[in-house]
């Protein structure tokens, strides 16, 4: 039996690139940076965590020996043993933007060769006519926002006027993205999902990769919160991933989370969601548990960038990797002859760098299985190099991009 499983831990970086200055991001360190926070006592919390940064089954899978491969430091806290079972390396992004599709599309074998639009820091950011279109299409009283910020603090500072007005609040960041907030039941789900489906037609014009929608609750600035009913409009992947390629090989390919918003629903057979990690850790499993011969199981854990990198939360980033790392035992357990598991993340959101926008990092690669040997696969050339692993485990056709690691 052949399956796989890909765990994102959506923007844990493990050290900047050589390129990241091009992108203001020197220095930078996701994982690193949060080590040597919870060393200091930086990251104790009262009732959320203390101490030490806890993460002995990522370390014993080669976590913070790829750390240290890819900054020549050894990580803040962990130890001297840090023996390792599993694969373990790091890669290094050739796509032109540090966004969330591009990562992904890159670790399924296509690298994005060009630079995503974007819209300036200014105020507005947005340009005038496509904000126009938009309240005419979309027939809007008008938008809120038209600039970059936080999701979070522009949904307190905006929310309540958004509330009386009607208006969505319409922000954006560095990345290549428009993004729609709006209260879930004040403004309406499907109401917020219909405009975004009308925006993403119009910022298709200025190469934008995605619209997301941001639905919210609570009554005042004080108890608004995001929920679990985003949407990712994304736009298709430029190529054929490993994702189209095992399904036209007729295997399955199982989306945890928001994957297949990512991939436009290319290549995906089924899907689950979930609400956050620890839901979405449940389904993976699940998924998993049922899953036949020749699937793959993709799954995003993006608590970790949108609840805590962008948020500039070290302790909740902290805490959040600890319970990752509680339950990696029950993966393991699930894992049958064959079977290959690849932990990897899309980019870095290093909680301690100014700002709230991603960060330009080399990304982790752990391959972990019944099978697999234990071995340094060094610093891989391109995100693709997991995909073209993965393509090589399916026997399936070779992807265009990537170099193949011999895991057994």
């Amino acid at each position: 039996m052949k399956r796989a499983v890909i765990l994102v831990m959506d923007s844990l970086g493990i050290g900047a690139s050589a390129d990241a200055n091009l992108y203001g991001d020197e220095g930078t360190d996701t994982l690193g940076h949060i080590a040597k926070a919870c060393a200091d006592g930086l990251a104790d919390v009262s009732d959320v965590r203390q101490g030490q940064l806890k993460i002995p089954h990522l370390t014993r899978l080669g976590i913070v020996a790829a750390h240290q491969l890819s900054t020549g430091s050894l990580l803040a806290g962990a130890g001297e043993d840090i023996s390792v079972e599993a694969a373990f390396g790091y890669a290094i992004e050739q796509s032109k933007d540090k966004d969330t599709p591009s990562g992904h599309w890159e670790m399924a074998g296509v690298p994005v060769p060009f630079k995503w639009g974007t819209f300036p820091k200014t105020l507005p950011c947005f340009p005038d006519d496509l904000i126009q279109n938009f309240i005419k299409q979309a027939d809007l009283p008008g938008i809120l926002g038209n600039c970059h910020a936080s999701g979070t603090e522009i949904i307190k500072q905006l929310g309540e006027e958004h509330i009386k007005t009607g208006k969505p609040i319409c922000y954006t960041s560095a990345d290549s993205v428009f993004q729609i907030a709006a209260h879930e039941h004040h403004f309406g789900l499907e109401r917020l999902l219909e405009i975004s489906k009308t925006a993403k037609t119009l910022v298709d014009d200025l190469n934008s990769t995605r619209v997301i929608a941001r639905p919210f609750v609570g009554e005042t600035a004080d108890n608004f919160q995001r929920t679990s009913n985003r949407k990712d409009l994304t736009t298709p992947p430029i190529a054929d991933t490993l994702l189209d390629q095992l399904t036209q090989a007729g295997g399955q390919v199982v989306s945890v989370g928001k994957i297949s918003d990512i991939f436009a629903g290319r290549g995906i057979t089924s899907c689950v969601k979930a609400k956050d990690n620890m839901g979405l850790f449940d389904a993976m499993l699940e998924s998993l548990q049922n899953a036949a011969d020749n699937t793959l199981v993709f799954v995003n854990f993006v608590d970790f960038d949108s609840h805590y990198g962008h948020r500039r939360d070290v302790a909740g980033y902290a805490k959040a990797l600890e319970d990752f790392d509680v339950r990696l035992p029950e993966l393991e357990a699930l894992m049958q002859t064959g079977d290959v598991a690849l932990i990897t993340a899309d980019h870095g959101c290093d909680p301690t760098h100014p700002g709230s926008d991603h960060t330009r990092e080399h990304v982790p690669v752990l391959f972990l299985g019944p099978d697999i040997k234990s071995q340094n696969i060094g610093a891989r050339a391109s995100f693709a190099d997991m995909g073209q692993t993965l393509a090589k485990h399916f026997g399936i056709e070779p992807l265009a991009h990537g170099q193949s690691i011999d895991l057994f």
